[in-house]
């Protein structure tokens, strides 16, 4: 069956369902009103003794997770299922288990209750989340999406009319975050260990590279960054220097480095473009020292920076049941048969 796209003027009371890594969320999204409650159950103790995230264990564990967790949310929103009038599901990017595992069950519900829904990529989901702010931005702007999966620039003109002006070659920010706690011998997950200890650092102890910021163009490149941040950690250990110190001081210089090479991304695609808003999401959007560039540089553009709320910028059902309401509103729906993919590129949304 293929999708129907008819604008609506119903109201919709939508629920959504992401489940695309190691989170499982659920939220409920009034038209009208804006979002009623939403729940979210993370893995972190589960994956942690592996080092990273096991997707046959995600994948059990949503199963595991997701309906209990729709009751909670109903209750939360004094709500039956009687309410809900439409249905938002992650279905890409992601792990394909994790992704299959939500978008089964929220077909499912939508099938049994006799409702609408719609597939949602989670990358819109998480350019969106700053519209779940009273201050909200307006379109044209661009959009730094920056997460353990994903690092882009986006033209943003509406929702779905997304214009791609460059991403990460290799790691994105986030899992070069991760992957250089890793390789100091911090916890998992590691980005947010490594921003901790970043703050006793001493500032230019070591001075990192600023990767691809003498290239033209707006791709970007972290790969590169962990290596160093490996072979300062080495050659500190070979000279006896193994102190929580030295640990400290690398963290602060690797934050610093990847903080500034985004700014001179973002300065230099605002003026490519032409404009002076700037959406940033995704996890990593949460980074204090990132945020801080980031308003020091539209401040002196005199811009204006929007983001998620802090709960907001990891992965979270609230993103994706605002992005299907829109989308519910504008005549959107999925047939019963669903698929999910991957590797769902932005650019291959529609336009609403």
């Amino acid at each position: 069956m293929p999708n129907s796209n008819q604008p609506t003027t119903q109201t919709f009371i939508t629920l959504g369902v992401e489940s695309s890594c190691d989170e499982t969320a659920i939220a409920i999204y009034h038209s009208e009103k804006g979002l009623l409650a939403h729940q979210l159950y993370s893995q972190i103790k589960l994956h942690a003794e592996y080092g990273g995230v096991v997707p046959e264990l995600a994948s059990r564990d949503h199963v595991k997770r997701l309906i209990p967790l729709i009751e909670a949310t109903l209750k939360e929103a004094n709500l039956t299922q009687q309410d809900i009038t439409g249905m938002g599901y992650t279905a890409g990017p992601g792990l394909m288990g994790a992704l299959l595992s939500g978008a089964a069950v929220a077909r499912s519900l939508a099938f049994a209750w006799d409702i609408p829904a719609v597939a949602i990529n989670h990358m819109e989901g998480h350019l969106l989340a700053p519209m779940l702010e009273e201050k909200q931005p307006k379109f044209p702007f661009i959009c730094l999406l920056v997460s353990g999966g994903h690092t882009m620039l986006i033209r943003v003109n509406g929702i779905g009319q997304y214009t791609l002006l460059g991403e990460t070659l290799d790691d994105a920010a986030g899992e070069a975050f991760d992957k250089t706690a890793k390789m100091l011998g911090m916890d998992y997950p590691g980005g947010p260990e490594v921003s901790k200890l970043a703050l006793k650092g001493t500032d230019k102890r070591y001075t990192f590279p600023r990767p691809m910021v003498n290239k033209p163009g707006l791709d970007m490149s972290f790969s590169g960054l962990k290596t160093f941040s490996l072979n300062t950690w080495l050659a500190a250990k070979k000279s006896g220097d193994e102190s929580e110190q030295t640990k400290a001081d690398i963290c602060r210089a690797f934050e610093v480095a990847v903080a500034e090479t985004l700014v001179i991304k973002c300065k230099r695609a605002l003026i490519q473009e032409n404009l002076n808003c700037l959406v940033v999401s995704g996890g990593v959007s949460a980074n204090r020292e990132i945020r801080a560039q980031l308003d020091t540089l539209m401040k002196g553009r005199k811009g204006t920076t929007f983001y998620p709320r802090l709960e907001f910028c990891t992965d979270n059902g609230a993103m994706i049941a605002y992005a299907a309401s829109k989308r519910l509103e504008a005549g959107e729906s999925s047939g019963l048969s669903f698929a999910c993919n991957p590797r769902w590129k932005l650019e291959d949304l529609n336009a609403i």
